[in-house]
């Protein structure tokens, strides 16, 4: 038996399927390093805002060759005075952890902890001994930050303003879509080209002609005793999304269009009209764009800071997040653990939505596959 190994386990470990299986294996472990690589750096900012979030004020203030891990030292309680312990080396070659008691220019003097009846005269500079610390994550932050920045608030503006957005945008461009996927409108081409030519319109170029407007409807609203219905409400940042846009009219559309016409005549063979045959054919097949449509617009309202700061000026009550963390960081500037603990909690929100929609689109593309 060890003759027969010997003379064909060379011819094994040389067959071409040994080495094309290792060459496979090369690849894909670069692939897998290379990519590690990329989302360690894409991540590494993140990790930076999450060890921020949780350092103390002392822990900001150290130096550059101390722990990036949130710590802080461990002291001992004598006589009723708090005392730093040190990593003390001592003349017998071993480092003890001893508190340090009282202190000169070129002297200690230390106790051990667990023995504080005897002390210890350490000679040498005391200010070069490292001390002792303990992994101590201030989460206390978190808590701070939304008490001060009023969190609850911010949150239910940016929700109201996201959501209800989010359905028009979806109510609006899902009807402009579908007529023109669908319906045979004189000039349709045309008009298309038209709307996709908006979207290179530049927001600056629009931007004072359409506060003016609202400036004019608040006036107007005010004096007819309807309240702001224009500039310092909600209204500007939200009805606009009811009249589509071309982005989001352009996705849906393309995806319409490759539905199969024949489900639309059987549907109509039933007896659907052109509504009937949008909610149950159209929609039912098109829940990855929808859904698509849905997570782009939530997560743009979600993190707009340009239209809530014009519109909202002057009105604290109704800002969302992004304008509501602004003010926070101009506040707390000195305070960086508190900013980054803002941060943190609001992006949680659209990050935990993207990952849960995530698997819907998924299952759209492997569904929409298997069907073709």
């Amino acid at each position: 038996m060890a003759t027969i190994s010997q003379k064909y386990s060379p011819a094994v470990n040389t067959s071409p399927y040994y080495g094309r299986q290792l060459r496979n294996f090369a690849i894909k472990a670069l692939i897998t390093l290379f990519v590690f690589l990329i989302l360690f750096v894409y991540l590494l900012p993140m990790g930076n805002m999450l060890l921020v979030s949780t350092y103390s004020q002392a822990m900001l203030s150290k130096t550059p060759t101390s722990s990036i891990w949130p710590t802080e030292p461990v002291t001992f309680t004598y006589n009723g005075e708090t005392l730093p312990i040190l990593k003390v080396p001592l003349e017998d070659g071993t480092v003890r952890e001893l508190a340090m008691v009282k202190s000169t220019r070129r002297s200690a003097t230390f106790i051990d902890p667990a023995d504080p009846t005897k002390e210890i005269v350490w000679q040498g500079n005391w200010r070069q001994l490292e001390p002792v610390e303990t992994f101590a994550p201030r989460f206390e932050n978190f808590r701070d930050a939304w008490e001060l920045a009023n969190f609850p608030r911010l949150l239910r503006n940016t929700f109201f303003i996201a959501f209800v957005g989010m359905i028009g945008t979806l109510l609006s461009c899902i009807c402009v879509a579908y007529a023109f996927a669908r319906f045979p409108i004189p000039g349709k081409n045309t008009l298309f080209l038209v709307l996709i030519g908006t979207i290179i319109l530049p927001s600056q170029v629009t931007l004072i002609p359409t506060y003016a407007f609202w400036s004019q409807v608040s006036a107007w609203s005010e004096s007819m005793g309807l309240g702001k219905w224009g500039t310092g409400s909600l209204v500007p940042l939200i009805l606009p999304h009811f009249f589509a846009n071309a982005y989001n009219v352009f996705l849906l559309r393309q995806y319409f269009l490759t539905l199969p016409r024949e489900l639309d005549e059987a549907a109509m063979i039933d007896g659907a009209g052109p509504f009937g045959i949008l909610l149950r054919v159209i929609i039912p097949q098109s829940w990855p764009a929808i859904l698509s449509v849905a997570v782009f617009h939530f997560v743009w309202a979600w993190n707009d800071f340009f239209g809530p700061l014009i519109y909202l000026l002057g009105n604290r009550e109704l800002q969302p997040i992004s304008v509501g963390i602004q003010i926070f960081n101009f506040q707390f500037g000195p305070r960086p653990e508190l900013v980054q603990a803002t941060s943190l909690m609001a992006m949680l929100l659209p990050v935990l939505i993207f990952f849960l929609a995530q698997r819907v689109f998924m299952r759209g593309v492997v569904i929409t596959g298997v069907e073709k």
